[in-house]
């Protein structure tokens, strides 16, 4: 495996290069046929990939994204499947592990308090990315095509699954039932969760943390042991359900003692940490379905009923 420090040169002959990125953009949208070519045809892509690029200064969570999207246009053109940030984290678990770790609870637990988590550092000088071969980044790609997302409002629970095997069980907290005149929108509007089915249609890397009710937007938040911080930044996952955008957003919360509860504005919200799961296991169009089953099997394997938050049983 070869390592190259982040915007060096990579020693290989210019007109390899040419033709690796020629080679390559014909083969981005079928990882499959890429792979074939690759195993069957050259060896040339196995010289280079897969590759560790070391990371030459602190990258803070404030300019992380915008990190990670200037990484994968530079190595995009000599990958034959498509480069995304996605599938770098995922070849790369060490990395989420770091992200979940700025949790203002998790930082709390260890006796660090956290004033401003996007001055935390996201990347350190001289990790290193690995840049995944054709082999791995196929079994990848095919395993977030196969992901989506489950949330069972009466239950509390958002599950995250590949095919049927289920990778993770979160808490979450839920629309209120009530209904109130939001200035965001300009009317009234019912607060629970919608339910349905739908896809995650966009990331919001840079949220506004704004109370729809009276539109103000806060850049500071109160923790739920009455400290004060800058809020994080986290990605907001904006849903589309039964073909509606209806503003109805999973994104972390800043007080998670909130959770297993119907207390917001018809959002999902998650712990800081488990939001950074979320996001890492839900690409554009990831689908996701939100249900409301009172009638659940337990961790046991009993049979339980759950009580019926929005009353739409009769």
């Amino acid at each position: 495996m070869k390592t190259i420090k982040l915007l060096s040169t990579v020693a290989v002959i210019p007109v390899m290069l040419l033709w690796i990125t020629f080679k390559c953009s014909s083969l981005k949208e079928d990882p499959y046929t890429a792979y074939a070519y690759t195993m069957g045809k050259t060896p040339l892509y196995h010289n280079l990939l897969p590759l560790n690029v070391k990371i030459d200064r602190n990258i803070r969570v404030e300019h992380y994204f915008q990190f990670m999207d200037s990484f994968v246009k530079k190595y995009d053109s000599m990958t034959p499947y498509k480069l995304t940030e996605h599938l770098l984290v995922k070849s790369n678990p060490w990395l989420l592990d770091t992200l979940m770790n700025t949790d203002y609870y998790r930082r709390i637990a260890l006796d660090s308090f956290v004033y401003n988590q996007r001055k935390m550092i996201a990347l350190a000088e001289g990790t290193s990315i690995t840049i995944p071969d054709t082999a791995v980044a196929v079994k990848l790609m095919h395993s977030l095509k196969n992901t989506y997302l489950d949330v069972n409002i009466p239950e509390f629970k958002l599950r995250i699954y590949e095919n049927s095997l289920k990778l993770y069980e979160f808490p979450v907290r839920v629309g209120r039932h009530e209904k109130k005149y939001l200035e965001m929108s300009g009317r009234m509007e019912d607060l629970r969760t919608k339910k349905g089915d739908g896809i995650i249609i966009k990331h919001h890397k840079n949220p506004r943390y704004v109370n729809p009710v009276n539109n103000h937007e806060y850049v500071v938040t109160k923790r739920d042991d009455n400290r004060v911080t800058k809020l994080p930044l986290i990605p907001f996952l904006e849903t589309e359900i039964n073909g509606l955008r209806n503003g109805q957003f999973i994104h972390p919360t800043t007080n998670p003692v909130t959770l297993g509860k119907a207390y917001s504005n018809g959002c999902i919200g998650t712990r800081e940490s488990d939001a950074w799961v979320i996001y890492y296991h839900a690409p554009i169009n990831t689908k996701i379905h939100i249900r409301y089953d009172l009638n659940i099997i337990d961790d046991h394997g009993q049979a339980q009923k759950l009580k019926d938050i929005y009353g739409y049983s009769p």
